[in-house]
């Protein structure tokens, strides 16, 4: 009877243990992405949002992913989304900008404790067919079993190949300017 007792405690604990790892994963299909490529001269804004970006963050092991398809982004002007697209990204041929990577400081994340962190993110950004190491810093606020997650750094466009015809390059940035903001939700 006491051999049972341990084995149904242990199967208990087992699976308590298997289904808080199974809660361990955080969602979103509706991040925000901001790009903005203004430069000092330019006679209007360059600048664009995307509603759809995905993320995935694993909270036992701080694995971040982002994807965002470039055609998602929406510009002001219907003109330069189609420049953007045709022209400088070239989205028929590279769909989605991708980021893989890793929360650096994760022990000082609690995730089970309500409050805003610093998250320092490293990983690799891939976009336009280019991948690139990079490192930035966010603010990771936990709220209850939601995240939210808001970061913003740059992008040299050049590091990426795209090209800025000479005509316009006084007019746009050289240095893209990223803003992310996104709620996460524990993935079911």
């Amino acid at each position: 009877m006491q051999k049972l007792l341990i084995f149904s405690a242990a199967f208990f604990i087992f699976t308590m243990a298997a289904s808080a790892q199974s809660t361990q994963k955080f969602f979103t299909r509706d991040g925000k992405v901001k790009f903005d490529a203004t430069a000092a001269n330019s006679p209007e804004k360059i600048d664009a949002l995307s509603n759809s970006a995905t993320a995935v963050l694993d909270a036992a092991t701080g694995n971040f992913q982002w994807a965002v398809l470039i055609k998602g982004f929406q510009f002001e002007k219907s003109l330069m989304q189609e420049h953007f697209n045709e022209n400088y990204l070239e989205s028929s041929k590279y769909p989605k900008a991708t980021f893989i990577g890793k929360i650096t400081n994760l022990g000082e994340v609690n995730l089970s404790k309500d409050g805003v962190y610093n998250a320092i993110v490293s990983g690799q950004m891939t976009l336009h067919g280019v991948t690139k190491d990079i490192t930035t810093n966010g603010a990771l606020t936990v709220n209850g079993s939601n995240l939210k997650v808001n970061a913003g750094f740059g992008l040299y466009l050049a590091d990426y190949n795209v090209e800025i015809p000479s005509l316009v390059s006084d007019k746009i940035a050289k240095e893209a300017k990223i803003l992310v903001d996104a709620a996460l939700v524990p993935k079911q």
